[in-house]
């Protein structure tokens, strides 16, 4: 848990509040009961790199982990040291410990296919796979990512060659299309649309096609309008082919949402404090109530703060304005004051070695300068070996000081706005344990930013 002050009196520190319950990610990878941990959220939360730094740690732990992405991107088989990440689990070398991590990018064309061919004969599986619109289905229909996405979660449990399997759900405008779309799918595959259009093969032959011409000649008129004729001819077709295939869709879309509801299931809901995202994060959090599916707690990516919190923003913007005016800055003889007497040098202090004393010494012309102990009576100042900034580096100072207590104040804002856009998701939600993961100088690009980011998400309830 994160303490509400800092010792002394300072502000807030960032991270958890310190009424809200901790996550304890140590203890969510350690348990064996533990076997899908599944990572959810708005895009460009963090999901992916949360995801894989969670599978890291696992499995440095002694789990034999896989990751299922479906980000795109190469950056993350290039953080785990592979070349490529396709749709076949492979082995991340260099994981310390006993366990091991494997990890694996959906390709949904192919688990598509992978269904088709193992629940159809082989001459049925060939005509479904050559259909044109099978082909279009199979690679960009609404829904079919997030669907095939539970379908691959179903074959690696049913494998069972792994202990966990760490999930990072496929970005989307909406955090609720991933335990909506699966859904959508099964019922559009199994709908009455499709059966309508099954309904001449299932009759079969030209007698049924004659007994069924009056009425669906109006729709397939109607439809090879508006679609065209060759698109309504191979929809029949892949309806034809697949007629034996439409009850599993369904059957298997009920089935993973009760593997979803499963004891050994975890929700992670990963945000950053934004509001965009913890607005989605509130909706997911309501919904995964709603559809009794197990909350493990909120991991709140790229939270920033500050070692210097105790000075506020609106007293690091007025240094900045003093030094940029010269109001109160030593700048000038007197510290800028008309009429006052200037600062006498301490540098001319007499030593035990001897040297001038302060009343036997000048003051200098020129500001920022000194006299230099044991320098001889009448001596100039090219005899001095080392030359003192002058006063053009000392503004130099001055305008970098003033630049970065600017930048203060506005970490200081920005760390401000991110605790009371946290409050409020806390104050809708103050039952679910959270974690706090401080936000990275730059982008995880190996195993070791992987293993940082899963250190900092083990110690999150003390961010």
């Amino acid at each position: 848990m994160s303490k509400a002050q800092e010792p002394g009196g300072g502000a807030e520190a960032a991270g958890v509040p310190s009424d809200t319950p901790a996550l304890d990610v140590d203890a969510l990878l350690d348990d064996p009961a533990t076997r899908i941990v599944v990572c959810c959220g708005s895009g460009g939360v963090g999901k992916t790199t949360t995801a894989a730094a969670l599978g890291v740690r696992a499995a440095e732990r002694g789990r034999k982990v896989v990751v299922l992405t479906i980000d795109p991107a190469r950056r993350l088989a290039q953080s785990m040291g592979i070349d490529a990440l396709d749709n076949t689990p492979r082995q991340v070398k260099g994981v310390e410990g006993s366990g091991e991590l494997h990890a694996m990018m959906l390709d949904m064309k192919r688990t598509f296919d992978e269904i088709v061919e193992a629940h159809a004969d082989k001459e049925r599986a060939r005509a479904i796979l050559d259909n044109p619109f099978y082909q279009s289905l199979s690679a960009g229909f609404a829904g079919t990512q997030e669907y095939m996405a539970m379908e691959k979660l179903g074959q690696l449990r049913s494998r069972d060659e792994w202990d966990l399997i760490v999930v990072d759900t496929p970005p989307s405008r909406s955090a609720l299309d991933f335990l909506d779309a699966p859904k959508r799918l099964g019922s559009f595959l199994d709908g009455k649309f499709i059966r309508l259009l099954m309904a001449p093969a299932k009759v079969g032959g030209r007698a049924g096609m004659k007994f069924l011409n009056v009425g669906m000649s109006v729709m397939t008129g109607t439809l090879g309008k508006l679609l065209g004729g060759q698109f309504l001819g191979d929809v029949q077709t892949f309806v034809a082919a697949m007629d034996t295939m439409f009850g599993g869709f369904r059957t298997r879309a009920d089935a993973t949402y009760r593997l979803l509801q499963a004891p050994g299931t975890a929700f992670l809901v990963v945000a950053a404090p934004e509001r965009d995202a913890l607005r989605e994060a509130d909706f997911f959090v309501r919904r995964l109530a709603a559809e009794r599916m197990p909350l493990a707690g909120l991991v709140l990516n790229r939270v920033h703060d500050s070692g210097a919190r105790r000075l506020s923003a609106e007293r690091a913007r007025a240094a900045a304005e003093n030094l940029e005016e010269a109001r109160i800055v030593d700048q000038a003889p007197g510290n800028g004051v008309p009429g006052a007497a200037p600062r006498r040098p301490e540098a001319t202090t007499a030593g035990p070695s001897g040297g001038p004393s302060p009343e036997a010494v000048e003051p200098s012309e020129h500001p920022g300068t000194a006299a230099v102990a044991g320098t001889a009576p009448g001596s100039s100042l090219g005899d001095v070996p080392e030359k003192p900034a002058d006063a053009g580096q000392l503004v130099d100072a001055e305008q970098l000081t003033a630049g970065l207590l600017r930048l203060h104040a506005d970490r200081m804002q920005v760390i401000a706005r991110e605790r009371r856009t946290r409050d409020r998701f806390t104050a809708l939600h103050p039952e679910v344990p959270m974690a706090a993961v401080p936000a990275l100088p730059g982008d995880v690009h190996d195993l070791a930013g992987l293993r940082a980011v899963g250190d900092r998400l083990a110690a999150g309830e003390d961010a």
